[in-house]
């Protein structure tokens, strides 16, 4: 179809590089550094973020086929750590879920006018656990991927975003910065973390975070009218991905006391403008409403997808039969899969339960998931090296420079993924790196495990359970 098949130029690509990555969950996140924000944000754009696009840019040209990380790994690392790629790209949404979950019950309390019920942890836990059981019983009964289409995109990010935006600046004029407010009073030694205090390292996890996923833009590199394009669309969406998150994290840190902030409160800088601003509170219980209905989308969305990997590696036989990851419903999903994933996320949001204070349950969350992601980085910076070197003649329509630039990209990128981990564990506590290091090394040995007891007589039964089932392999064999 032409629609398949049609070009796009420099400022549609950007668009939807934009709408695969922008978000707005992450914002108080960058708020609660400080004036360090301008300085951790610009590491993770442009010494974490850059080297990924252009990485995953060379990749995505050489192998234009469907895949993403779990493709290029597989053919630069092999299919061992192809398989271990997929199943990190499903596993670290159990963290994840719940992370970006536990942005609904602030939204929820909000809107029922009850904010304290926000900062409560029961009360967290339990809307995490009725939504997420509620969208993943929707996503076995109905197509909800075509019943949502963009909604989640403009009720979650851009009306959002443009309210908060402008409020926030109205704010800011009219009241200046509050000196008790994140912020404080402004001195040129703070835009630098400081050596003997180095609280604020804690958010730059949190910060890098924010531009994992944007790897997938690369999806669209065969679609650009020019290669050319790719790199530049690719820059000018990490300066306004810069943009977005450091202008509206400086809004909220102007105003915000360090003491009262909230992260996982996306709402809460909107209920600050509207009191310096003496507006109704009717508009902060609209914006949670909007952002509520938008998150749940974007919930929604993740239930479904991450999981299609799992489907596609069950039906080659990379799992055993009985787990039933190979049967999927007439919308291509597997129940097993989605019920899987629903149990073990509503262990992880047990996290609230086990961990006094919101905050520091969600910094926990943060650091699992980022620990899990970036495992899949590294894989994709040698797997990216190696293939440069084994096959220096292969066809790449676009190529990140000679193979000295694409050691230093990938070395750049490694160095920022070790700095940043090493950093957050360093202002943490003990049990704090002793969980997300016990979480992120057995999610990430598994896979490896899986392989080591997969049986060749797996791929023949799944076949023959697929045929006795009439089920098509509607995933590409990579």
């Amino acid at each position: 179809m032409k629609t398949q098949t049609s070009k796009v130029g420099l400022m549609t690509f950007i668009g939807m590089t934009v709408a695969l990555a922008a978000s707005i969950r992450n914002i108080p996140d960058v708020a609660g550094s400080g004036w360090t924000m301008f300085f951790y944000m610009g590491i993770a754009a442009f010494l974490f973020a850059l080297p990924i696009c252009l990485i995953s840019g060379e990749f995505g040209s050489t192998f234009p086929e469907k895949g993403g990380p779990e493709l290029w790994v597989n053919n630069s690392l092999g299919p061992s750590f192809g398989f271990a790629t997929s199943w990190l790209l499903w596993v670290q949404m159990f963290p994840g879920m719940v992370m970006v979950a536990s942005a609904l019950p602030p939204l929820l309390a909000t809107a029922i006018n009850q904010d304290k019920l926000g900062t409560n942890n029961i009360f967290t836990l339990i809307v995490i656990l009725v939504v997420y059981w509620i969208i993943t019983f929707l996503n076995m009964k109905f197509d909800m991927a075509k019943i949502t289409g963009q909604i989640g995109a403009w009720l979650g990010i851009y009306i959002p975003l443009a309210v908060m935006t402008i409020l926030g600046i109205c704010a800011v004029i009219k009241s200046g910065i509050h000196p008790a407010s994140i912020l404080g009073h402004f001195n040129a030694t703070k835009l630098i973390p400081d050596p003997t205090d180095m609280k604020s390292l804690q958010y730059f996890s949190p910060i890098i975070f924010i531009f994992t996923g944007i790897e997938m833009s690369s999806v669209y590199i065969t679609r650009i009218k020019k290669v050319s394009y790719y790199p530049i669309g690719v820059l000018i969406t990490l300066v306004f991905m810069f943009l977005l998150n450091t202008v509206n994290g400086f809004l909220e840190s102007a105003v915000v006391p360090s003491s009262q902030i909230d992260l996982n409160n996306i709402v809460q800088p909107v209920i600050v403008f509207d009191k310096i601003l003496g507006l109704p509170s009717w508009i902060a219980n609209i914006f949670s409403i909007l952002v509520f209905i938008g998150v749940s989308v974007q919930l929604s969305a993740w239930a479904s997808g991450p999981g299609k990997t799992i489907i596609s590696s069950a039906q080659k036989g990379l799992y055993p039969p009985k787990f039933k990851f190979w049967k999927t419903d007439k919308f291509g999903d597997s129940h097993t899969v989605l019920l899987t994933q629903a149990t073990i996320i509503s262990l992880f949001a047990l996290v609230y339960l086990l961990i006094p204070g919101i905050n520091a349950a969600f910094l926990e969350l943060v650091n699992a998931t980022t620990v899990l992601y970036c495992v899949v980085y590294v894989f994709m910076a040698i797997g990216f090296i190696k293939l440069r070197l084994q096959k220096p003649n292969l066809k790449r329509p676009f190529k990140v420079g000679n193979t000295f630039i694409a050691w230093i990209v990938s070395i750049v990128l490694i160095a920022t993924i070790i700095i940043a981990l090493i950093a957050t564990f360093a202002v943490g506590t003990l049990s704090n790196f002793i969980v997300v290091a016990i979480i992120s090394i057995v999610l990430t040995l598994l896979p490896f495990w899986f392989v080591k007891i997969r049986k060749d007589s797996w791929t023949t039964e799944v076949k023959n359970l697929m045929t006795k089932y009439n089920l098509k392999n509607n995933f590409s064999k990579h």
